[in-house]
């Protein structure tokens, strides 16, 4: 039999998008999701709460993830946040109260077949990809360059598609363009198989797109990562695309896996045969919680958790400001002496 709050966090979960409505009004759906700053309802896009699934995603509906802070929760939590409840009792007579109540349709509701579209499935992530060109000599190409990554023309992991929808937000300007030219990540499994995409949308000027959020990510995500190289004994991991593509110019032949957030950082699956993993933080807090959530998963493994710290703010910083030389240096003394013999590259 459940438990009255287990039973209570279950029916939230039914009404997912109408409790996140309620009590997180400054907040927003983004395809399966609802973004806001954080549990109390703060405006902003680092908490992600999981409004609906799909046969091919993983992930519970009502749970939560705040990258910024590393919290997780339930709607319970949402509830008991957004109340400043301190008891128990208090939150769970909320819910009920919020239960007793009638649902609202959903804003914009549309038919099942448009919103199945809108969901950003793994389904969509495969399409949207299979629909992007190979990098080379593309838009995507001439961004990366501009933050000093000569991206390899035969990478398996970067793309750009000329003309990727945007969905505007509520941020946006009103008159804003809802197509943009997008460099196009693939976000794989442990078998190489695409589980979802990370768009970043790119201004045919230079630069990122003119938009409120112009980097987003689609289909299932948790766990998986944008992998360069095949898995191995020894691995590094980051949290942005940009990160593992300045460390890969000084470690070419590393496999690497970006994990897109602090929160999806810490939550990567361990391949097989890896024994070592320098993990190339941002230097912030969630940067730090990303970290130290690894180390706890890695050692009943008997995975060894090695950091690597930028000198600024990430490692693209680094490579833009310092250059290849210095920061293969700066590595070098973090690094495992027998692991940069094997991996830095010798004539910069």
């Amino acid at each position: 039999m459940e438990s009255p709050a287990r039973e209570l966090a279950r029916r939230l979960a039914e009404n997912a998008e109408a409790v996140c409505r309620h009590y997180l009004p400054n907040g927003r759906r983004e395809g399966r999701y609802w973004l806001v700053g954080d549990v109390r309802g703060t405006p902003g896009r680092s908490l992600y709460l999981l409004l609906s699934s799909s046969d091919d995603a993983r992930g519970r509906v009502g749970k939560w993830t705040d990258a910024a802070s590393g919290e997780h929760g339930d709607l319970l939590d949402v509830i008991a946040a957004s109340c400043g409840h301190i008891d128990l009792r208090e939150t769970l007579a909320e819910a009920r109260r919020f239960l007793s109540m009638p649902m609202p349709e959903p804003t914009g509701s549309r038919s099942p077949r448009t919103r199945k579209a809108m969901m950003g499935t793994p389904a969509a992530a495969r399409r949207l990809w299979a629909a992007s060109k190979p990098v080379a000599g593309t838009l995507a190409a001439a961004y990366l360059a501009s933050r000093g990554i000569d991206i390899d023309p035969g990478n398996g992991a970067i793309r750009l598609h000329p003309r990727c929808y945007y969905r505007a937000s509520s941020d946006d300007a009103p008159d804003v363009r809802t197509a943009w030219p997008a460099m196009i990540a693939a976000v794989t499994d442990d078998a190489g198989q695409i589980s979802g995409v990370h768009r970043t949308w790119l201004d045919p000027a230079g630069g990122k797109a003119p938009v409120a959020c112009p980097r987003r990510a689609m289909g299932t995500l948790l766990g998986h990562g944008v992998r360069f190289g095949p898995a191995g004994d020894v691995m590094a991991a980051g949290e942005g695309i940009e990160t593992i593509l300045s460390l890969r110019e000084v470690l070419p032949d590393l496999p690497m896996i970006a994990g897109l957030s602090a929160a999806h950082l810490a939550a990567i699956h361990f391949p097989g045969p890896l024994r070592r993993l320098y993990v190339a933080r941002d230097d912030d807090a969630a940067g730090s919680w990303a970290t130290k959530t690894l180390a706890a998963r890695a050692e009943p493994l008997g995975i060894a958790i090695v950091p690597l710290d930028p000198r600024l703010d990430d490692f693209n910083s680094d490579l833009v400001r310092m250059g290849r030389e210095e920061m293969a240096a700066r590595l070098r003394a973090r690094m495992l002496p027998l692991d940069a013999d094997r991996f830095l590259v010798r004539n910069i």
